[in-house]
């Protein structure tokens, strides 16, 4: 395997950013300042919140992915989607497309918003208003069902094809998500290159078929050598994911040997006496944003199994990132802090996506959220002979450290209720 490989593999994420995670641990970050006296006030919090919205109920948490945001506001709208299918008499195996198709559309439109964008649902009262990712996916579940990503709209509106997606454009899609002068959404132009981008990628017949939609992504993993019955490796998601998806990124990303390597960036905290492959953190966020997301509807539906879910490891955005940066955890030392409130011209230090600051900030949070899962489940008395009820990573994600990020957001800034760092958005960074 070569270095650019192994880059792009998933175990890569956990091992390289767990060299930087080190460093936080003795307090030797480039950027930031550790105090790990914070730490238990931190998992109390979270305890608390999964106490307040699960009591001990451990096993109905369901796992982090984009279902739940679908359904923000308590409406089942995936499940009202799916009984309508049913209704209509059709397959389990093309109800799963279908959610995947749509699910990985609504993922990559799911860059953050910015603090003023707003989405009313088509059709609903006006109190159904949403913004950031619940109002992005609302609003692309609408823009599903309105055929807005089908070749054959009239015909069959609820698929995503490669054609439709090819001749999106930016105005088209800043119309569907209500953008205004005075509705603004950061980073339209990077949605809509992407969405495009993904036309042309699903014209990878190996993995889309012959009418390149994500859903027949499914038949791939059916027929691949290392599915056994209904068990499907997670790296075999994975490498088609990346394989297949690798050309929606835009040019200017790192490369290492020539190979493209998506959401992967040199950091200062990494070895940098080793090459210039050691020099680099990889992410991939993206990608394990919709292995979360995609695993959901073929486990649901067509009961498949995934071998080695464990290697996916926590989601390094600024919902989980905040957190530590708003309970003391991790705190912005005073240089790279002046830096970003200057470009920012806030008191909210600003930053771009490949700035030093955001790459050691996002590498720290994928350790902290597997530090963080052994001390809630400790905290929770899930050890021991309870240690079949522990809470896995995905659970911990979804009722504990995405909710605290957003909601200790909203009591430290209640105008915006953004992050304590902000990211200067293009719309192609997650």
């Amino acid at each position: 395997m070569s270095k650019a490989q192994y880059l792009l593999s998933i175990p890569s994420v956990r091992e390289r950013c767990s060299l930087v995670f080190a460093k936080a641990l003795t307090n030797e970050l480039t950027n930031f300042d550790t105090d790990l006296s914070k730490i238990p006030s931190l998992v109390d919090y979270l305890s608390q919140i999964i106490a307040r919205d699960y009591g001990t109920d451990y096993a109905s948490i369901p796992p982090h992915g984009r279902w739940q945001h679908f359904n923000v506001g308590g409406v089942a709208r995936v499940e009202a989607l799916v009984a309508a299918w049913e209704a209509d008499q059709v397959s389990l195996t093309e109800i799963t497309k279908r959610l995947l198709d749509l699910f990985v559309v609504s993922v990559l439109l799911d860059a953050g918003a910015g603090n003023k964008w707003t989405y009313h649902e088509v059709g609903a009262s006006a109190d159904n208003v949403y913004n950031r990712s619940e109002g992005l996916a609302v609003a692309s579940l609408d823009l599903f069902k309105q055929g807005a990503f089908s070749a054959a709209g009239d015909v069959q509106p609820h698929q995503v094809n490669a054609a439709a997606l090819a001749a999106l454009t930016s105005d088209f899609l800043g119309k569907g998500l209500q953008v205004s002068h005075e509705n603004p959404l950061e980073g339209l132009e990077g949605r809509a290159g992407l969405l495009k981008n993904l036309g042309k990628a699903l014209s990878n017949a190996e993995y889309f078929g012959s009418d390149g939609r994500p859903g027949n992504i499914f038949d791939y993993l059916l027929a691949h050598p290392t599915t056994d019955g209904k068990t499907v490796q997670l790296t075999t998601l994975w490498d088609a994911l990346m394989s297949g998806l690798g050309p929606i990124w835009p040019a200017g990303r790192t490369k290492l040997d020539g190979v493209s390597l998506g959401d992967a960036w040199p950091c200062s905290s990494m070895p940098q006496d080793q090459g210039e492959w050691a020099k680099i953190v990889p992410f991939h966020k993206l990608t394990q944003w919709l292995c979360y997301s995609l695993l959901v509807p073929m486990k649901k539906y067509l009961g498949l199994t995934f071998a080695g879910e464990e290697l996916q490891t926590g989601l390094p955005e600024y919902r989980n990132g905040g957190l530590l940066v708003d309970f003391g955890v991790i705190t912005l030392k005073s240089e790279p802090l002046k830096q970003g409130q200057e470009f920012g011209k806030s008191d909210i230090p600003l930053f771009t996506p490949d700035s030093d600051v955001i790459i050691e900030w996002r590498a720290v949070t994928v350790g902290f959220l597997d530090y963080l899962l052994d001390k809630v489940n400790t905290k929770l008395g899930l050890v021991g002979d309870n240690k079949a009820e522990a809470l896995s990573l995905a659970q911990l994600l979804e009722a504990g450290t995405w909710k605290a990020g957003r909601e200790i957001a909203a009591e430290k800034r209640p105008d915006t209720k953004g992050p304590p760092i902000a990211i200067a958005s293009d719309g192609t960074v997650f």
